[in-house]
């Protein structure tokens, strides 16, 4: 946690040349600095064209000036904004002139994501979806950028806030039965505790699944293209990039060291590594880009093992199959090895039904290829529901779920297990609140803000 409430300031927009740039200030107070600063008091919410000066009177740029009052702006203090010209040294010289102005008020240049903290510290926005403000940042595909908005927009927390809700109306129910056991009223089975058990196991997998689909959504997948020299894997890659990015030739070994691409399949970023085929190396540079491609092996997500079906009994691929599978089976999770024969225009020669065929040459089994490989990672369709999540999200859901599936094993002992019911439930509503903020440490907010930009 950054403590201090004092005054900050950073460059909101992109560091480098540009027609705008935003420079962006904090506070409890900000009333007399902007006076001290343009010598003119700003009207809330309206843009004025002003030029700022500096201590010699000259100008340094003219731009737009906003002031949002407090607790209406999106960190709940005074909020300033000054959109000048996005040259870098400009912008610049502009935060100087201000920290200069700013120097008897304490202002000082902000933390990465601090901004976002103080949002957050005065309930402008909760936890998750301070997360989403960097998340949506961070998006490189559409499908991303439409996740990230749904859980900034509060989805994300609105689902959980409910199930919170809901816990703690089961929980309401528990103390009654206990705080009135002489009326020998069963309030829980008046109420039908059960169903509502059973409705919140049921809306906490459905979170969960739609939290890991979103998960898959924000960190991609590593898919690796590994086998024997000239089997086609530099092809392979091109096809799937939709350009030529490798260098094709019928020589082995052409490919020295991993070539890397990143696409989109069904919206998911996937990151393709084409390596160095894999062989008694003939040279020092071989046997460097061979290293790296063991090196890449063990860390992919996916691994597309390519066999050329011309060669369809070549035990040397077998071997080199089973070496691979060898070399990754330490790795936790291991990667998902994926056989795929290559070069069907080649042959008339076809293997069992089962295998996957392609050709790198004419597209034939692409469609097969992708579908192989959003499967191997989990994802199955792009949905409104998708909830763009990280990890700690989903280990909290798996927290909360977990308690309330013990809490559903005391629920059917009876009353002799009422209590260890009800704290099962309010365990699960703790792992529920960290997801929004409500239940966190100090030094875990520090470390999620810490990850953000500098000027959000």
């Amino acid at each position: 946690m950054f403590g201090k409430r004092a005054p900050i300031i950073a460059l909101a927009t992109a560091s480098g040349k540009a027609g705008v740039g935003v420079i962006r200030l904090s506070g409890e107070d900000l009333r007399a600095f902007i006076e001290e600063l343009f010598q003119i008091e700003l009207i809330p919410r309206q843009a004025t064209l002003l030029t700022l000066k500096s201590a010699n009177s000259e100008p340094i740029d003219t731009g737009l000036a906003i002031f949002f009052p407090s607790p209406n702006s999106f960190t709940g203090e005074d909020v300033l904004e000054f959109q000048g010209h996005g040259g870098i040294l400009v912008m610049d010289l502009i935060i100087q002139r201000c920290l200069e102005v700013g120097k008897p008020y304490h202002l000082r240049l902000a933390n990465p994501g601090e901004f976002s903290e103080r949002a957050f510290l005065n309930n402008k926005i909760d936890l998750a979806q301070a997360e989403a403000i960097a998340d949506l940042i961070d998006a490189n595909t559409q499908a991303a950028v439409k996740s990230a908005s749904r859980s900034l927009t509060g989805v994300f927390s609105m689902e959980v806030n409910e199930l919170i809700d809901r816990l703690t109306q089961l929980r309401v129910l528990v103390e009654a039965t206990l705080d009135f056991p002489e009326e020998e009223i069963d309030f829980l089975e008046k109420a039908q505790a059960k169903d509502q058990w059973l409705f919140i196991c049921q809306r906490l997998n459905k979170l969960l699944k739609a939290s890991e689909q979103g998960a898959i959504l924000r960190t991609g997948a590593l898919v690796v293209l590994a086998g024997a020299p000239n089997v086609g894997k530099s092809s392979i890659l091109n096809q799937l990039a939709g350009q030529d990015l490798a260098i094709v030739t019928p020589v082995a070994g052409t490919t020295r060291d991993r070539l890397r691409e990143t696409i989109q399949i069904d919206g998911v970023p996937v990151q393709l590594i084409d390596t160095a085929g894999l062989r008694d190396a003939i040279d020092e540079v071989e046997k460097l880009g061979i290293e790296r491609s063991w090196q890449t092996i063990r860390e992919a997500d996916v691994i597309l093992f390519i066999r050329d079906i011309s060669q369809l009994n070549e035990t040397e691929y077998d071997g080199l199959y089973i070496e691979i599978q060898r070399g990754i089976s330490h790795e936790v999770p291991p990667p998902i090895m994926i056989e795929v024969w290559n070069k069907q225009d080649a042959t008339k020669h076809m293997p069992h039904q089962d295998r996957l065929v392609i050709s790198a040459k004419t597209g034939y089994g692409f469609e097969e290829l992708r579908a192989r490989i959003l499967q191997a990672i989990g994802w199955e369709s792009q949905s409104e529901n998708v909830i763009f999540a990280r990890q700690r999200h989903i280990d909290a859901l798996l927290r909360a779920l977990e308690h309330v599936q013990n809490a559903g094993n005391y629920l059917l002992l009876g009353n002799q297990s009422l209590e260890l019911f009800a704290e099962e439930l309010r365990l699960a509503q703790v792992s529920l609140g960290e997801i929004t903020g409500k239940v966190l440490a100090d030094e875990l907010l520090g470390k999620i803000f810490s990850s953000f930009c500098i000027g959000k």
